[in-house]
């Protein structure tokens, strides 16, 4: 039951009073009228009476700012609109990966109406998975919510980007990198060339070819399987140029790199 109280409030003002079911104080404003008549209010609440005019003050300053966050209006919302329409050009995969990134912070603050999401609550969140993410993985999901934020502050729909005022804590070590080291990419080389330190040399390995190019640009081995003899050119500005039937292009550094068909 409300249980309004203090001085009866004069035409225009804001109306505070006491939620003795919630035991808060509500503070009102009325924005207008809906299509059937009926007046519409934003609603805010707080312990006390300062902490709700605190909160009355901002939502008078979004007011003003032209700011219509619907009240039903999550941040799980504004980060599917963000996927859905913030990533023009980018690929499926690309949106996937992101929604995937994502997915660990939206199961903690995605029900969260926008408007109420607060600095403390982003920080909370990302202090929880900081225990179970990598600190990529954390650097990721913080920057898709501030993206999805700044989107929906085009829209009119948030007044402050709260989560771009969070640093993101640091988080697991990422599994441990399984790319070769320049020495074990040199004995790699010299076992597929056929060298054997003091004996004679076996000579190139049959797939000796593949090993380098694989070493040398960085091409994925099923990109690189299907290439031809005749794929394989250097380009003009002293780069080797491998083009596959996909349009993909790779280049490696001219120095060094060389194909034998062994």
């Amino acid at each position: 039951m409300a249980d309004a109280s203090g001085r009866r409030r004069g035409h225009g003002e804001d109306a505070i009073y006491f939620e003795a079911g919630k035991n808060r104080y509500i503070g009102a404003v009325s924005v207008g009228f809906g299509a059937g008549g009926k007046r519409v209010r934003r609603k805010v609440s707080g312990k006390t009476k300062q902490e709700v005019r605190d909160k009355l003050k901002a939502l008078h300053a979004e007011l003003d700012a032209g700011v219509q966050s619907p009240a039903g209006y999550t941040v799980q919302a504004a980060m599917d609109a963000w996927l859905e329409h913030g990533l023009s050009g980018r690929s499926a995969r690309t949106v996937q990966l992101y929604r995937d990134g994502v997915k660990p912070l939206m199961e903690r603050l995605g029900a969260r109406p926008l408007s109420k999401l607060t600095a403390a609550d982003v920080r909370s969140a990302l202090a929880e998975l900081s225990d179970h993410l990598s600190t990529r993985s954390m650097q990721i999901a913080h920057n898709c919510l501030v993206r999805a934020i700044r989107h929906a502050e085009t829209d009119n729909l948030v007044g402050r980007n709260v989560a771009a005022l969070v640093r993101p804590p640091a988080g697991q070590d990422g599994r441990p990198s399984k790319a070769l080291t320049l020495d074990q990419a040199r004995a790699l080389i010299d076992a597929a060339a056929g060298r054997r330190g003091g004996g004679a040399d076996a000579g190139p390995y049959r797939l000796y070819a593949y090993v380098v190019l694989l070493l040398m640009t960085g091409i994925r081995p099923e990109e690189a399987r299907a290439l031809r003899w005749d794929a394989p050119a250097v380009g003009d500005r002293g780069h080797a140029e491998c083009h596959a039937s996909g349009g993909s292009r790779h280049r490696a550094p001219r120095d060094g790199f060389r194909l034998r068909s062994g």
